[in-house]
């Protein structure tokens, strides 16, 4: 996973946690990292100069969803840089920890004292030496086997498991498996602890990670991931309500853990759609099944099979909170970009002057009419508001939020904006609730 990359990843958690009433759901502020909030805010970037940077990590981030094996043990890993940060404690006395939460990796790692080599820090480097509650994995425990051969490594003279991970952009991390117990605040003023909890304690650290971050906070898929170790204790359930104007002191992004997390209503409820999460490896990524996208009424089949048997659609696309752009099988978007090409009035297609997106419109002084897109999953469809599929680079001219990709389609988090995205991972389920996010309400 890539400093570079993007979860693109939109945005960063603030370390302000609030909760529900009960001890089993949490609620988590989201800061856009482009927002005056965020810690690594820019003033003197212009709203161009952010949009392209979010586009470029996109890019960047897709690339390692592919997870081919690497010579030089490069992991599987999404990016070292990401869209949100996480806050949370670890250890006893707590540790106050601000890092990247990413839907692209599982295992948590934080940097830790005595260093060998640690990138510079703004906040306070975890020290594993003053913690109670500190303990190594051994080199035989199922959390050092969940890991990959290439992933993992064991220090036969202490018995201690060791993990590594390098990234596409040359940044590395290296350190011990061990258990500590991880605290996330409530509203109330009293953190919820998860003693036992598997995580990364890396003192070999460097290359591109912001000074902002302590490390990663895993919420992917696989069993090492912080979503799967809580397990029974947030009912395998997690969401995330994520506003297109987060990016501004005017909205608030959320992510919920827990029982209640997930959209509610019945089977009737027709503002709730479900599709199911295709099991496939790596287990780190939610899989998908795209079947088809409309633009107005025509409806266009999905041809997509990365990674698929041509003859189906199971796990033919990625849902990932972390990457900004939506990314489509360069065969299908031929034709889909042209049906968007001959929907959209009022304007004149144009190309990007930053030469990333692939469709741009100009319109001059008049009002730019776009189709809506649908997006067919299996038994759910979404339809997407202009906000969802476009984004506007300059007064005059909008450009298609979907680009090509000879690599694995990513459903990115501009087409999730105002969804209450859900995951069931006990009924391995996906679901899509439209709702204005920008309040940052919990559930």
């Amino acid at each position: 996973m890539s400093t570079s990359l993007l979860l693109v990843t939109l945005f960063f958690l603030s370390t302000a946690i609030s909760s529900s009433t009960s001890p089993n759901h949490f609620t988590v502020k989201l800061i856009h990292r482009d927002s005056p909030r965020s810690p690594i805010y820019n003033p003197q970037a212009t709203a161009t100069d952010r949009l392209n940077a979010a586009f470029l990590r996109s890019i960047s981030r897709s690339h390692r969803f592919n997870h081919q094996p690497q010579a030089d043990l490069q992991s599987g890993l999404i990016g070292a840089g990401g869209e949100f940060f996480m806050s949370i404690t670890i250890g006893t006395p707590p540790t106050n920890v601000l890092a990247i939460a990413d839907t692209g990796s599982d295992l948590t790692w934080v940097q830790c004292k005595p260093c060998q080599e640690c990138y510079k820090e703004n906040g306070p480097i975890f020290d594993k030496n003053k913690s109670s509650t500190y303990k190594n994995e051994p080199c035989d425990s199922r959390h050092c086997n969940a890991l990959s051969t290439t992933e993992r490594g064991c220090d036969e003279s202490n018995n201690v498991c060791k993990y590594r991970y390098s990234y596409g952009d040359q940044s590395f991390t290296k350190g011990d498996v061990a258990t500590e117990t991880i605290s996330i605040g409530t509203a109330s003023g009293s953190p919820v602890s998860f003693p036992g909890t598997v995580f990364g304690c890396g003192y070999n650290n460097g290359g591109t990670f912001d000074e902002t971050g302590s490390g990663i906070i895993g919420l992917g898929g696989g069993q090492l991931s912080l979503v799967s170790q809580l397990g029974s204790s947030i009912s395998k359930r997690f969401s995330y309500c994520l506003s297109h104007k987060s990016s501004t002191m005017n909205g608030t992004s959320v992510i919920n853990l827990g029982t209640k997390s997930i959209p509610s209503g019945t089977s009737k409820d027709s503002s709730v759609l479900s599709t199911p999460l295709v099991d496939k490896d790596p287990q780190t990524y939610y899989y998908l099944a795209l079947e088809a996208i409309s633009v107005g009424k025509t409806k266009i089949p999905y041809t997509g099979s990365y990674g698929t048997s041509s003859a189906t659609t199971k796990g033919n696309i990625i849902i990932d909170s972390g990457t900004t752009l939506t990314l489509l099988d360069s065969g299908f978007y031929d034709g889909f970009g042209a049906a968007v090409e001959e929907s959209v009035t009022g304007a004149k297609r144009v190309s990007d002057p930053q030469g990333l997106l692939s469709h741009c419109f100009k319109s001059g002084n008049a009002e730019i009419g776009l189709p809506e897109i649908t997006m067919h999953f299996t038994g759910a469809d979404v339809k997407l508001s202009p906000l969802n599929a476009f984004v506007k680079v300059s007064e005059d001219m909008v450009c298609m939020s979907m680009i090509p990709t000879t690599e694995v389609a990513i459903y990115g988090n501009f087409a999730q904006m105002d969804f209450l995205v859900g995951y069931d991972l006990e009924t391995r389920r996906v679901s899509f609730q439209r709702m204005d996010c920008s309040a940052g309400l919990g559930l």
